[in-house]
């Protein structure tokens, strides 16, 4: 899907941005080498920022809930 018509961005060129670090409308452009001509695009790459940064907390927390070492019975198994 086009988010930007005026840089002809799509939601993947946005999504790649943002999996390379991007944390703002800003970062999009610049890893994109262009920049906002009207502005209509910058609340759907918002929106997307929002939510990949929320999805990317999830992913974060858990990960730090799972556990890497294995339970007794698990560790049994090994020996």
């Amino acid at each position: 899907m086009i988010i930007c018509s005026c840089n002809a961005l799509s939601h993947k060129d946005v999504e790649s941005a943002i999996d390379a670090g991007a944390s703002k409308p800003s970062d999009i452009y610049s890893a994109r080498k262009c920049r906002a001509q009207c502005g209509n695009c910058v609340p759907g790459m918002v929106c997307l920022l929002k939510q990949a940064l929320k999805d990317r907390r999830k992913l974060q927390v858990a990960v730090s809930q799972t556990s890497i070492i294995p339970k007794a019975t698990e560790q049994a198994a090994y020996l």
